[in-house]
């Protein structure tokens, strides 16, 4: 119960690596709030399996990158617990499409919810923060994809290297007000929006002939360090990046 008495806010955490999160740190005794975009049934269950728990869950919905959205999150989740301590930030999309036909709209939409989205709600979060005292965890998720380029996924990749900086340019002028930002940067982690990707044969033993432990990915593999940076045994870690890859970063 490392996390009893506070409360997370965690987007797109009605499924896969958000689900798995959200439910950890429900299992270390925080209340939850769910951000969720669409898929409204999915988000719900998460509330209710939280509640199962013992703890207090609510769901908010809301375009991460869309106009107003930061506000009402925070706005909703702070009327519901009266603040917020750990922050999420997981939403993301992602399109596989080679460079040479990516449209403008959907690069403006990869970049605008990959890494608007979290300078956005992580923006507003570190506000209120700051506003109600006692420092904070936020937790942007990032991809191995930080690191290392991919075929077909340009702008994906782009935006995932501007989570990795902006965390340390918040880490960095977060810190005076005892507020710790770190980034998770999953490798191949199987989720609904990879797992018509793995289940082809060349895609799925192409992906594990990179990575040195021959595993794929399961959402729960990010909750033990997802759990530990929101918790107060991380109170010297700041502005890093931690990869969940079985090693595929290591080369």
């Amino acid at each position: 119960m490392k996390l009893a008495g506070k409360v997370a806010l965690v987007t797109g955490g009605g499924r896969g690596n958000g689900r798995a999160i959200a439910l950890g740190l429900a299992r270390e005794g925080a209340d939850v709030a769910i951000g969720y975009a669409s898929h409204e049934a999915a988000a719900r269950a998460v509330v209710g399996e939280i509640q199962a728990l013992g703890r207090r869950a609510i769901g908010v919905r809301g375009d991460v990158a869309a106009p107003g959205t930061a506000a009402r999150l925070v706005a909703e989740t702070v009327a519901a617990f009266g603040r917020i301590d750990v922050l999420v930030n997981n939403a993301g999309v992602l399109r596989r499409t080679p460079f040479l036909e990516i449209a403008e709209e959907e690069w403006d939409r990869i970049l605008d919810t990959n890494l608007k989205g979290v300078f956005l709600i992580g923006q507003a979060v570190a506000r209120q923060m700051v506003a109600q005292g006692g420092g904070g965890k936020i937790i942007n998720i990032s991809s191995l994809n930080q690191f290392n380029a991919g075929l077909n996924v340009a702008h994906y990749s782009v935006s995932k290297a501007g989570v990795g900086m902006l965390t340390k340019a918040m880490a960095l002028e977060l810190a005076p007000h005892d507020i710790r930002v770190n980034a998770i940067a999953p490798g191949l982690i199987e989720t609904d929006m990879n797992r018509q990707d793995i289940a082809r044969d060349d895609f799925r033993e192409g992906r594990l002939a990179r990575i040195p432990l021959k595993l794929i990915g399961r959402p729960d593999d990010l909750v033990a360090i997802a759990t530990l940076l929101a918790s107060d045994d991380a109170r010297l870690i700041t502005g890093a990046t931690f990869n969940v890859d079985g090693g595929a970063g290591i080369s």
